[in-house]
């Protein structure tokens, strides 16, 4: 049986700490388990070398900056791996490409292209633990590519896709998947389990424990996922197990509330009402690799619309620089931006599909007086923007309107 383990960078943010882990490491090898672990930088490595990389130079060239950023997992890898041989267990470190992953030449944000198992392999054959550096891979000029954020959980969950892991353990500084945050609703509970689809909507809504790509990557090739606290111990039964869900429509209740912080919203006001005119504005867009969520258009008035979409905050004011002169050659009349605006979240396997999910949602928010900006929906999400100094309130208020503090 393989299993990859994941630790990320709290988990491994001091010499006490990677010895706990080791600990925990090898005593889970000793059960005759095939076992990779993927690690992250130790604490906020990650951080530290990009703040010295804008200190020398504020626009740092890509390749030298992943360059530069794959050194934190390497480090981490490096003295686990020390730490294992110190304790009599038999292990080997390795980068990402060398333990075969290979990206596209994306810098700062590559996507796996492909991994080639044969050196995990080799050394599992040969007894050995697998510790690999998260969060990087290789280009096809033979250059370091980082994953971006999150990426030492893509690297886990994509390592346990080509390695048919009977199961991914993801383990961080939190207990599992909770009903929301519990820095904002104290009374939020640590769920058991979880539909792989709610969870990719919730990581894609704001839900920081995991990245939507590492959970799509575990949707794709059907790996369950275990997300659990690196203090908790082995076989505690701890923690939350993302997976399919084969009944669903017995299931139909809110599972989880995201809130999104990192959003701004762009309008075009008076938009002329014609085919063609989404392409031509969203179509530069995804040229530049800013990714566009939650887009609505209004109905049309005199053959004039207004579309309003969200971005990320960091990917803003690229944004504003290619949708002025877009805006102006569609005859747009202007174009608005909003930055102190939230997304707040309600998920639920066929939430739609039963009766009074969104009533409930809009009455609860109108009784607090919280206004509504913006709404959008999915079969298992629907999404309600709303001014940021309100954001957390809203959660609070949505998760008890649904009674998510008690257990089902």
């Amino acid at each position: 049986m393989t299993v990859v383990q994941k630790y990320g960078g709290t988990s491994v943010g001091s010499v006490e700490r990677l010895r706990n882990v080791a600990h925990r490491v090898a005593t889970r090898a000793t059960d005759g388990e095939r076992l990779a672990v993927v690690v992250s930088a130790m604490g906020k490595t990650t951080d530290d070398l990009l703040s010295l990389a804008r200190e020398v130079n504020p626009r740092p060239p890509r390749r030298e900056t992943d360059l530069l950023m794959a050194t934190g997992e390497m480090v981490s890898s490096a003295l686990l791996t020390m730490a294992l041989v110190e304790m009599g267990c038999p292990a080997v470190a390795l980068t990402g490409a060398q333990a075969g992953m290979f990206t596209d030449d994306s810098f700062g944000r590559a996507r796996i292209r492909g991994i080639d198992t044969w050196r995990v392999e080799e050394e599992f054959s040969e007894g050995h633990v697998v510790v690999v550096a998260g969060f990087q891979g290789q280009s096809p000029q033979g250059d370091y590519a980082t994953l971006g954020r999150g990426g030492s959980d893509t690297s886990a969950v994509a390592l346990g896709a080509a390695l048919r892991a009977t199961q991914v353990e993801i383990y961080t500084d939190v207990e599992g998947i909770y009903t929301t945050d519990p820095r904002i609703e104290p009374n939020a509970r640590c769920l058991r389990d979880i539909a792989s689809e709610e969870m990719l909507e919730a990581a894609q809504q704001g839900a920081g424990v995991m990245h939507p790509r590492a959970v799509e990557l575990g949707l794709l090739y059907d790996i369950p996922i275990l997300v659990a606290s690196s203090q908790a111990e082995f076989g505690s039964g701890r923690g939350t197990l993302i997976h399919r869900e084969v009944q669903m429509e017995p299931e139909n209740r809110v599972r989880t509330i995201a809130l999104d912080r990192d959003v701004a919203s762009v309008t075009l006001r008076h938009v002329p009402d014609r085919p063609g005119i989404a392409a031509q504005l969203f179509g530069p867009l995804a040229d530049a690799g800013i990714s566009v969520d939650t887009i609505v258009q209004n109905a049309s008035e005199l053959n004039l619309t207004d579309l309003t979409f969200t971005v990320s905050k960091d990917d803003c004011d690229q944004t504003e620089e290619l949708s002025r002169p877009l805006a102006s050659e569609l005859g747009a009349a202007d174009v608005l931006f909003k930055h102190d605006l939230v997304k707040v979240s309600l998920i639920g396997t066929g939430m739609q599909s039963g009766p009074g999910y969104a009533a409930t949602m809009f009455r609860s928010l109108s009784e607090a007086g919280i206004n509504i900006e913006l709404i959008t929906t999915s079969e298992i999400r629907i999404t309600c923007l709303v001014q940021s100094e309100r954001g957390e309130e809203a959660v609070r208020v949505l998760h008890s309107a649904f009674h998510l503090d008690e257990e089902i």
